[in-house]
């Protein structure tokens, strides 16, 4: 039986009571993590609405430095994903949330251009294989057919990380003066608690593999790793890429072209929106609202995209035409202009909608294909080249805007990133192992 048109109805009892039990279990740690990972590497947009002024720093520098983030995540990547899948996820996801939590923190004491640059280069070092290792960790968990939607799940946390994030923040940032510290200050602090709580739930609670999983009855735990044995067993029998292998795939490298320009994108939203909400002139007090309006639209679309990948057991273009669309929105805000800041804002709130909406399917694309410490370091690799897109792009953009003034301008320039990322996703091609799965016989 084809799982891409397998539904409900169809899927045996045993199936259906494993993957909830499973879901159930370990997606909302999964979740609550990378909330407290993209709230702790996307707060200092937020606080760069008074953080900039105090410190004296241009947006050059201010953009620069926020990318600076991924210059340490690049470095750091490909050794702790190949590290978690050698000590298991539950000790070393426990280490990453506990190091970035202290050092996130530490970010509300940055003093000059230099600290700041630092700061943002360890704080990339400590988060470093978080999410490509739940990228493999969920390989290790659920079948093909259910990988879209729980990726779309997962990331559903950045969404709501960047829905309550602002105003929370807008809220922090009124914390002036208090125990001397400023706004800003207080921000990075208090936002940094959370990762460190996490860091003992996920010590706790998380299972590394399912022949651990005492909280599964022995017939799931048989049921589940004979399916994800024998869905091994099929993409192993089509190719079996070694470590060396994968880091030397042209697939591998288009996946990362592709990866780096989606990046470029989403992370200059990240960092520079409530800065680019501020030019359209609404005022401090409503900034964190207006600039989380993008991001509820988005959870919303990544949701059913992710679900609607799966359903119809496409990955290829579920990637493309959210990157074409993307690119499509960006270029109009130039031909909106600035005099219109309500159309501005519904363009931009299309950019968040397909970028997100394309991470679930993307993701399966190289998970499909790799296995064992091949797919530990291939999807390493993938995010590590691809997050040089989240320093490239913040560093453009501020330059831009320094030189010309206009964050249209800047948005126009960023616009040719996705273009790259859909001919890059052309040329890696289609590949038969991603969704036709079989259902052990």
């Amino acid at each position: 039986m084809d799982l891409s048109a397998t539904t409900l109805d169809k899927i045996e009892p045993i199936e259906r009571e494993t993957i909830k039990r499973v879901t159930w279990r370990l997606m909302p740690l999964l979740v609550l993590g990378y909330f407290c990972a993209y709230l702790d590497r996307s707060n200092v947009g937020m606080a760069a609405t008074t953080m900039i002024q105090d410190l004296g720093f241009s947006n050059t520098v201010f953009g620069f430095g926020a990318g600076l983030f991924f210059l340490g995540y690049f470095a750091a990547e490909i050794p702790s994903n190949l590290f978690l899948n050698k000590v298991g996820a539950r000790r070393w996801i426990a280490r990453i949330l506990m190091t970035w939590g202290i050092i996130a923190g530490l970010t509300g004491f940055v003093w000059s251009e230099s600290s700041f640059y630092w700061n943002r280069i360890f704080l990339g070092i400590a988060e470093a294989g978080f999410y490509p290792g739940v990228v493999l960790y969920l390989t290790w968990w659920f079948p093909a057919y259910y990988r879209g939607r729980m990726m779309a799940i997962f990331q559903s946390a950045s969404m709501i990380s960047l829905i309550i994030g602002p105003p929370i923040g807008g809220l922090l940032l009124l914390l002036q003066g208090d125990l001397g510290l400023r706004g800003w200050q207080w921000l990075f602090v208090v936002e940094a608690a959370p990762s460190l709580i996490m860091c003992f739930v996920t010590w706790k609670l998380l299972t590394d593999r399912p022949k651990d999983a005492e909280w599964l009855r022995p017939d799931q735990r048989a049921w589940l790793q004979n399916r994800l044995d024998s869905e091994m067993a099929q993409r192993e029998a089509v190719r079996k890429y070694s470590l060396l292998e994968a880091f030397c795939n042209p697939k591998v490298w288009l996946l990362s072209l592709a990866y780096v320009g989606t990046n470029m994108v989403s992370y200059v939203l990240v960092f520079f929106l409530p800065l680019i909400v501020k030019g359209l002139g609404v005022s401090t007090g409503m900034i964190g609202l207006v600039s989380a309006l993008p991001f509820v639209v988005a959870f919303v679309a990544m949701l059913f995209w992710g679900w609607h990948s799966d359903h119809t057991g496409e990955r290829l273009w579920h990637v493309i035409g959210p990157c074409l669309l993307c690119s499509v929105a960006l270029a109009a805000c130039i031909v909106v202009g600035v005099g219109h800041p309500v159309v501005t804002m519904m363009m931009l709130m299309l950019v968040p909608m397909c970028i997100q909406s394309l991470q679930s399917p993307f993701w399966a694309l190289p998970s499909a294909m790799l296995t064992g410490s091949a797919a530990a370091g291939g999807i390493a690799m993938i995010n590590a080249v691809g997050s040089l897109g989240g320093w490239f792009g913040p560093s453009v953009f501020g330059f831009v805007k320094d030189v010309t003034g206009s964050d249209n301008i800047g948005l126009l320039c960023i616009a040719l990133a996705p273009v790259v990322s859909a001919i890059a996703l052309l040329l890696s091609g289609h590949d038969r192992r991603l969704e036709r799965m079989k259902v052990p016989s």
